[in-house]
């Protein structure tokens, strides 16, 4: 019999107002995939206070808050609700800050006020001793920037399908990479071979759920469940054995949260 796979799902959304499944199904389902932790992400003030009522009570789960950069133009009151969490954290259930970043693809918020919430979240996990999660679309050559006006940085590039260059800019500043479904999907080669190039001990899955449903459930609500075809995805395009996957990106996640 073989050993059962301890899978680690790093960001995630299903504490969401909107999620599209039951809870309990969506529990179920998590456990028969072997799914054993779980973080809820918040992406802005009530829904980073969601995610923390959320996994309040839930064994192995633990929520990271922070404002997404499409969230930036609300300005500063949202970041001020965002620090009382923190400061509230009576449980330890607060193990990131994030999501954050930029995002320059949308616009959905001036580049201006982007920046000013990101080096807010910064200082935040900065001054708690917090990792973060980072969310960066087409503005790298603003992030890393910013990210190096700082010492002691720790945290994640979520959702990284960028280019070989900025993995390694990313490795050689201490962070992790989080990969999701779109590798299952994607017909870029360039955003597969880097994959292949992240380093072992720096690699983490996600499902980034209920978005971006990896291969062959396209279609379907993505749950953390789903983070095992990742894995599966990673074992196949890296020639690795699934339960090395399994064991590594664990063990990584749980050193990335300090867990």
């Amino acid at each position: 019999m073989q050993p059962k796979n301890s899978l680690f799902d790093t960001h995630c959304h299903i504490h969401s107002v909107d999620y599209a499944l039951p809870i309990t199904e969506v529990d179920a389902h998590t456990t028969e995939a072997g799914v054993d932790y779980v973080v809820c992400v918040g992406c802005d003030a009530a829904d980073s206070e969601r995610a923390v009522n959320f996994v309040a009570k839930r064994l192995n789960n633990w929520a990271s808050v922070g404002q997404h950069p499409h969230e930036a133009q609300y300005g500063m009151e949202p970041l001020k609700k965002l620090r009382e969490l923190v400061e509230q954290d009576q449980d330890n259930k607060i193990v990131a800050i994030g999501e954050c970043g930029l995002d320059y693809f949308y616009g959905h918020s001036p580049k201006e006020e982007q920046e000013m919430a990101l080096r807010y979240q910064i200082e935040l996990a900065l001054e708690y001793d917090l990792p973060l999660i980072f969310h960066v679309r087409e503005a790298f050559d603003d992030f890393w920037p910013i990210f190096d006006s700082y010492q002691g940085i720790r945290g994640v590039l979520h959702s990284f399908t960028d280019s070989s260059a900025n993995l390694s800019k990313a490795i050689a500043r201490g962070l992790y990479i989080g990969v999701n479904g779109i590798m299952t999907f994607t017909k870029i080669p360039e955003q597969l071979e880097v994959a292949k190039q992240i380093p072992h001990d720096r690699l983490v899955l996600e499902t980034d759920s209920p978005f971006l449903t990896p291969v062959p459930l396209r279609g379907k609500v993505n749950e953390p469940a789903h983070v095992l075809l990742v894995a599966r995805f990673l074992s196949e395009l890296r020639q690795i054995p699934l339960q090395e996957v399994a064991q590594q990106t664990t063990a990584n996640a749980r050193q990335l949260f300090s867990l």
